[in-house]
């Protein structure tokens, strides 16, 4: 499936607490053979972010090109953030987010809750780490993985 601009629609398995995958399915600028590059960043997926190249063959059950591996790394990294409701009838949801913008991050909302955001690269990452928990806000490491971070802690 490809829109008009030509991006296609490649899915994700991303594994569930019970076992079991739960899907996302993400837009991608097809390279050829079989790789993609993420045109927006994911808001379930882990260990990915915006302008990675995947590597993703059709698979005809889905009948959707399946993620299988990253192939280059953009250098774009991914934190995800969710809002409790006072903290976005106070208005500190919407700080925090030009907070983030002024640090030249951007964001996608799945809901007015939950946001996934973008890192560009030369963002220090540390610094919005430190702006989230100064803020007191619930967020959670997405790509690089809290796991990656601090494996001895896994």
């Amino acid at each position: 499936m490809t829109n008009p601009d030509g991006f296609a629609k490649i899915l994700f398995r991303v594994p569930a607490d019970d076992g079991t995958d739960d899907v996302e399915t993400l837009w991608a600028k097809p390279l050829g053979d079989d790789r993609y590059e993420l045109a927006n960043s994911p808001f379930y997926a882990y260990g990915v972010s915006w302008k990675d190249t995947v590597f993703a063959p059709f698979d005809p059950a889905e009948e959707l090109p399946c993620v299988e591996r990253v192939d280059a790394k953009s250098g774009h990294r991914t934190v995800r953030v969710i809002f409790e409701e006072r903290a976005r009838k106070k208005g500190r949801a919407d700080r925090v987010l030009q907070a983030l913008v002024k640090l030249g991050c951007t964001y996608e909302g799945a809901d007015p809750r939950f946001f996934s955001v973008d890192l560009p690269p030369g963002v220090d990452l540390d610094t919005v780490c430190e702006l989230l928990v100064e803020n007191d806000t619930e967020w959670e490491y997405a790509d690089p993985t809290y796991d990656s971070l601090f494996p001895e802690e896994a």
